[in-house]
């Protein structure tokens, strides 16, 4: 969990920046790229961490520390944005490095937002998960810190057809695992799904089914949980064979299971 301090902090940063990704438009994409890296930078290098949330140190130091790693290999935005976060308190050291991969991820999703595709990619990332939830020793490979990085990519690029995927969800898709960030890859894929519908002001409705849910249950699902929750919600399928008969159905903390293992699960407390 991360601190009151941080948190404001992050949220502060995040708010001052979103107006200036989105103007960036398709260019946001670069300004993701370098986020991410210097996040794997930041991962990679307690010392740096450590240097850019000195609260001794002045704002104007660390200001010049990141100017003298980036150099002008980055967009000035990128500068701006790591200065920014640099200039901030935090309530431990990494969290820093944490603000910088969802800054990356918001300038993603306003890239994708610029070609369009913003929910293409969220349908595509929930079919992922789902493709690799009842395949353990894949998950395991794609979320093993002790394996290459570009295997572990090579290996998820091996799994799907990547003219079948959109570019953006591609490129989620390999970051995760790419730079796993002491997470399993499947955590990560679901995590990305929470941050497109919070992007897009929607509550995440996940609903677990043994078979992929119609066009037309989907619509009806997002109707009765619009209506229910007085806002606008994403629905996440996720398809889980071993799932028996029914619909599982969660938002936030709360869960509706209707399964038929749930089903004989509470008639088996009524009658103990």
């Amino acid at each position: 969990m991360r601190g009151e301090t941080s948190l404001t902090s992050e949220r502060a940063a995040r708010e001052k920046f979103a107006p200036k990704l989105k103007a960036k438009g398709l260019d946001a994409g670069r300004i993701a790229d370098e986020l991410f890296g210097f996040t794997q930078i930041l991962d990679t290098n307690i010392k740096l961490e450590r240097a850019l949330t000195d609260t001794s140190r002045p704002a104007a130091d660390k200001t010049r520390l990141v100017t003298d790693i980036v150099s002008n290999a980055v967009d000035p935005l990128t500068v701006e944005i790591l200065s920014d976060l640099a200039a901030r308190r935090w309530s431990r050291i990494a969290h820093i490095a944490n603000a910088t991969e969802d800054l990356a991820i918001d300038a993603q999703l306003y890239q994708a937002d610029a070609m369009g595709c913003t929910g293409q990619v969220a349908v595509e990332l929930a079919k992922i998960h789902s493709a690799l939830l009842n395949l353990s020793v894949l998950r395991s490979e794609l979320s093993d810190p002790q394996s290459d990085p570009e295997r572990r990519v090579t290996l998820l690029d091996h799994l799907f057809d990547k003219d079948q995927l959109n570019p953006v969800t591609l490129k989620l898709a390999e970051q995760a695992t790419r730079d796993l960030r002491n997470r399993r890859y499947l955590y990560t894929i679901q995590w990305l799904i929470d941050k497109i519908s919070e992007h897009c002001g929607e509550t995440v409705v996940t609903v677990t089914s043994a078979v992929e849910l119609s066009s037309e249950q989907i619509k009806r699902i997002i109707e009765i949980y619009s209506k229910k929750l007085n806002r606008p919600v994403h629905v996440n399928s996720v398809v889980d064979a071993s799932v028996l008969g029914g619909i599982r159905v969660q938002y936030g903390a709360e869960v509706i299971d209707n399964t038929v293992v749930a089903k004989l699960k509470n008639l088996q407390r009524s009658v103990a």
